[in-house]
């Protein structure tokens, strides 16, 4: 990859995976991509295991934050069979 937008969206999820992540607003506003669901969807048909996880504020508020992790061995398996299946 160049440095594009989601170069700089991935290297920041790797940053950002030691925390809590990132969320869709945070990667629209600072990197400029319109659709951060779309950028993510594109980095992990790409390969990459990008994690979404929810987390709800004491109001009731919930938000959805973006990490890039390991695939357990369960989703690899489930690829390879995929794979082998198509």
């Amino acid at each position: 990859m160049s440095n594009t937008k989601e170069t700089r969206v991935l290297e920041a999820l790797k940053i950002e995976s030691l925390g809590k992540g990132l969320t869709a607003a945070q990667i629209e506003s600072r990197f400029g991509v319109g659709n951060a669901r779309a950028t993510v969807s594109s980095l992990r048909m790409k390969g990459y295991a990008i994690y979404a996880n929810q987390s709800t504020d004491t109001k009731g508020r919930t938000k959805t934050f973006y990490r890039i992790g390991t695939p357990s061995r369960a989703i690899v398996a489930a690829g390879n069979r995929a794979l082998a299946n198509g």
